[in-house]
């Protein structure tokens, strides 16, 4: 299960995902590194628009680029 699960973000610290109970997660696979990213900002938009109803987003970059 999702919850189970802790991930350890950029900035070190560990994100427990079971804090996330109870809302919707979308989980997003980004290509940060080629500074080309596009898919932010609809991304950002369903973000504003949805947060309130409960919609968290986890951005999750795919390391293609090492590091």
């Amino acid at each position: 299960m999702i919850y189970d699960y802790k991930v350890i973000t950029g900035k070190g610290a560990t994100l427990d995902l079971n804090d996330y109970r109870g809302k919707v997660i979308m989980v997003v696979n980004t290509a940060t590194g080629c500074g080309f990213t596009p898919q932010y900002a609809p991304i950002e938009q369903m973000f504003r628009d949805y947060h309130d109803q409960g919609l968290e987003i986890l951005d999750i970059p795919c390391n293609q680029f090492g590091g």
